[in-house]
Order: C-alpha cells, then structure tokens, then sequence
C-alpha cells in the first residue's frame, strides 16, 4: 500500500448525487492516479455472505437492496461498535494511487479513522440536495434507514472542508467541481 497524497471523504445523505459527484471527479483523473474507495463494499460483501444474498444485486440501487437495506444498516453498526475501522482498514488494502475518493463515508467513526490514520491528507466533502432534488431521484423517507446513523450521524459535529451542493443547476455543479479538481491538483504537486 502507498502512502496517499489526498484522501477525499465523499458524504451525504441517501440521492444527494454523492456517486454522481464521485463519478465526474474520478472521471477526469487518471486511473492511475485516482482510485474510488466504497466502505460500503466489503460491508455487503460480508452481508450477503452471511445471510446468502445476491452480493452484486445488493451493489446496485434496485428493490432488492432496499429490501435489505435496514438490517443491513443494523448489521453493519454491530460490527462497527466492535471495531470502528474495521471496513475502513479492509478498502484501503493493497491501494498504489495516490488520490483516493472514498465515495460513502457515513459516520463520525469513517472520518475518525482515516483522520487518525491520515491526518494530513483526508478532506471531508459534503454533497447537499434539497429534499425536493432528492424526491425527484426516487428518494422517500424511510423509517428505520433515513432516521438512522448511516443517514444523520454526519449531520451535527462535523466541520466539512468542501460543500457541494447538487441540486441539478449544472454549470453551478461544473463550477464547484473545477475548484475541487484544481485543489486535487495542487495537492498532488506538493
């Protein structure tokens, strides 16, 4: 594993465009440069093991993850409170870039690590909708997911180094993402 030069924590609430964002970011960089991080990933690699679930249907944003979406919240918390990095130290296993975008950091635990680990080069970005932005790309409330950690637990207590709003006006989008990707760049060259 290589040391990072810049770690982007990519946060927000559920259709805020926070894999949009990650995706024009990770676009314009090369791949050799930058690699795209999901906690998620190994969370549900071990979910679906465990519980005999379709681990590529769970990666998806169809029926059949929301289906299981709030057990496996509850789930992930469990192993959370047993140990805060474990998903945290499984995704940064064997990385050689030296942009990593960590595309679904959801709680204070997430950027505790990395900031412990990596003081130096995380950078916590916050990716805002409204909740009407957020209707209109199939977002509805949901008991038991939008009122729980993994949605709210970034909400208070946290100073975010970058705001992204993404509400659908794209040359303001475009605008926020070039001062992001010039910041990317200059860190890169020091």
């Amino acid at each position: 594993m290589a040391f990072p030069k810049l770690i982007l924590l990519i946060c927000g609430k559920r259709k805020s465009g926070k894999d949009y964002i990650t995706e024009l970011i990770h676009c314009r960089l090369d791949s050799s440069i930058c690699v795209v991080l999901r906690l998620s990933g190994p969370l549900k690699e071990q979910y679906a093991k465990q519980h005999e679930l379709d681990y590529d249907r769970l990666l998806d944003a169809t029926e059949y993850k929301e289906r299981y979406r709030a057990d496996m919240i509850q789930w992930g918390e469990e192993r959370r409170t047993a140990d805060p990095g474990f998903f945290c130290r499984q995704i940064v296993q064997d990385v050689s870039q030296p942009v990593w975008i960590v595309s679904d950091a959801r709680r204070k635990s997430d950027i505790d690590w990395f900031r412990h680990h990596y003081e130096e080069q995380t950078v916590i970005v916050r990716v805002v909708a409204s909740e009407k932005t957020r209707r209109q790309r199939g977002w509805q409330f949901t008991e038991g997911v939008d009122d729980s950690q993994s949605e709210c637990g970034l909400d208070d207590g946290v100073n975010f180094d970058w705001v992204i709003t993404n509400d659908g006006q794209d040359l303001e989008l475009e605008a926020q993402v070039l001062r992001l990707l010039t910041f990317i760049h200059e860190k890169l060259l020091h």
